[in-house]
């Protein structure tokens, strides 16, 4: 998602304000736990439902409670929590008073791993991460023999003969462990079974499904398959199973439930750090006359953008070379105020797509007619190097756009990478026509050490002209929270200086960011970087002064992902500054 702050956290917000506000208080105790060696008191408060105050409420007093339904299974709850560590001899004193619960707490010697004894034929030293002395955690044990399972069905070993067992000595505190191993033979994929499919058609779901017959068996196949048939958006409830096995053929059963309720509205209002404040409203209907198909009305309101445009999807339009071919439509209407001067655009889009895999294949014709128009809002360290040309601009190209995705997650990646290329030509259909051709190229690494994730992505621009002008808009700009954030979105023109730009668009452009994320405090992570970049009005020109900035921000993690707020600054110039919000990371 871009840089804004959306009506979904004012709701979220003020809905977590009134909840607290009418939250029923529970009759609870002030408890304590003392005595205890191997174990942080936090950890006892979290295991045993102890009520402490969070980071953000430094203005409450520090006292654990314990709500009272929960005292008469306390001794229980300790003894399990002991046991499934490997203190099977703990135990524990329990004081309560009518205010207050004193839990001493004796640990006694834990059990603790004697022997392990692994016959297979198949190697499973790395995943065996237990080692002679250390303490029995049942947990432990039983995630090494999830672990097994997870590599050999990784390699395609489905037929495995696995039995795992923990003789525990109580009397010693000693427990041996056993690992007994058959791998079997490589499982395949068999026939793909759709039940539940009403007014689509097979090959529709099947184009999706990357568990081809005669495959090897993966389970990132079927995460993928399962992933790529729910972005049809066009049922209820979907379902693979791969549970039946017949001489090592695996069959993928999927079961489907059609749509009951095709269309979609949403209404919202919020902040966005480039438009300012606006509202937005979208009509999808799903399953559009059948096979998956969507078209979608969206429109959006501001000050400084007015947006008006109507989607049409049509999945598996053609297979070409057993390759799926999807169709997709785009025609609108937007009027976008830049630093300087005013885009009116009506536009049409033709296109057709191909994903495989992490792989994503674009190509289409474009139909644009723009209209540019000065405006007098120029800030103070902006200046008109050369006049903004006004006037109407018919442009028709073809596209391709070519996207490969190999992180790990696309909210918040911890590792891998990711490239994209991007190439338009403007055709010369008439002798007044611009003709021009527009190279976008980025890459993307990410990678965790530890807890530290490190990021690194690189940006590269050209916009050759070969004849007659093109209009501003379809030049390079800079800034906001994919670019430089110490700057809003599309705020950098031509770089004259480290702390000066022009509001003209670039012919080249170059920008290299980096950033580190850091956990603070639970959910909560602290992030440094540093945006760089370069802007000249030369094609191919990459010999120019840099904009160079830095910041801090946080990220604070929801299940829909990172919620970010970063604030940059130019460091040549603190004085200008740039504070963006967003869901999900910039890398």
């Amino acid at each position: 998602m871009n840089d804004k702050l959306i009506f979904f956290f004012i709701l979220f917000f003020s809905t977590s304000f009134f909840t607290l506000a009418e939250e029923i208080i529970l009759p609870t105790h002030e408890i304590h736990f003392k005595g205890q060696e191997y174990f942080d008191e936090a950890v006892l408060q979290d295991a045993m439902g102890v009520k402490t105050k969070s980071f953000f409420q430094f203005w409450k007093e520090d006292t654990p409670k314990i709500e009272d339904k929960l005292l008469p299974t306390l001794r229980m709850s300790l003894e399990n929590f002991y046991d499934s560590e490997g203190f099977y001899d703990a135990q524990f004193g329990i004081k309560e008073s009518n205010t207050t619960v004193i839990v001493n707490i004796q640990e006694n010697e834990p059990v603790r791993i004697s022997d392990i004894n692994v016959s297979s034929d198949y190697d499973v030293a790395p995943i065996i991460t237990l080692k002679k002395g250390q303490i029995f955690r049942a947990k432990d044990f039983v995630q090494v023999k999830s672990n097994i399972i997870n590599a050999l069905l990784d390699k395609g070993y489905c037929s495995y003969d696995l039995d795992t067992k923990a003789y525990v000595d109580l009397e010693k505190h000693t427990v041996a462990l056993r690992y007994l191993l058959t791998k079997g033979g490589i499982c395949r994929f068999g026939e793909t079974n759709i039940k539940g499919l009403e007014s689509i058609e097979k090959q529709i779901v099947t184009s999706r499904i990357t568990a081809k017959k005669g495959e090897r068996f993966d389970p990132g196949k079927i995460k993928e398959s399962y992933n790529r048939v729910s972005e049809l958006d066009a049922f209820d409830s979907l379902m693979i199973n791969t549970d039946r096995k017949f001489y090592n053929e695996v069959p993928v059963d999927i079961t489907v439930k059609e749509l009951s309720k095709p269309y979609h509205y949403e209404v919202g209002a919020g902040y966005d750090t480039f438009v300012g404040a606006r509202v937005h409203g979208l009509i999808t209907k799903r399953n559009f006359f059948g096979n998956a198909q969507k078209i979608t009305l969206k429109a959006s309101w501001s000050q400084k953008e007015q947006l008006l445009a109507l989607d049409f999807f049509k999945p598996l339009l053609f297979a070409l070379f057993d390759y799926s071919i999807d169709f997709g439509a785009e025609a609108g209407y937007s009027n976008l105020e830049y630093t300087g001067f005013k885009e009116k655009k009506e536009f049409g889009k033709l296109y057709l797509e191909h994903n495989e895999g992490r792989l994503n294949l674009r190509a289409g014709l474009g139909l644009e007619n723009i209209e540019i128009s000065l405006l007098d809002n120029l800030k103070n360290d902006q200046v008109l190097k050369q006049a903004v040309k006004e006037g109407t601009f018919t442009l028709f190209y073809p596209y391709i756009n070519a996207v490969y995705d190999a992180r790990d997650s696309k909210l918040n990646p911890k590792y891998g990478y990711y490239l994209s290329a991007y190439l338009e030509y403007g055709i010369p259909y008439n002798a007044k026509a611009s003709a021009y051709v527009k190279t976008l190229l980025e890459g993307r690494l990410i990678h965790t050490f530890a807890d530290l994730t490190l990021a690194s992505v690189a940006k590269f621009g050209v916009v050759d002209q070969t004849s007659h002008e093109i209009p501003e808009s379809k030049l390079l700009f800079a800034g906001g929270s994919y670019f430089n954030r110490a700057y809003g979105y599309n705020e950098i023109g031509v770089i004259l200086s480290p702390t000066a730009d022009s509001i003209q668009g670039g012919s080249s452009m170059l920008n290299f960011s980096f950033e580190a994320d850091y956990p603070i405090w639970g959910n909560l992570y602290g992030a440094v970087f540093s945006d760089n970049t370069l802007l000249t009005d030369k094609s191919y020109d990459f010999t120019g002064e840099y904009i160079n900035t830095a910041g801090l921000g946080v990220r604070y993690m929801t299940p829909i992902g990172p919620f970010k707020l970063d604030v940059g600054w130019n460091i040549h110039d603190t004085s200008q500054y740039g504070i963006s919000f967003q869901i999900g990371q910039s890398f």
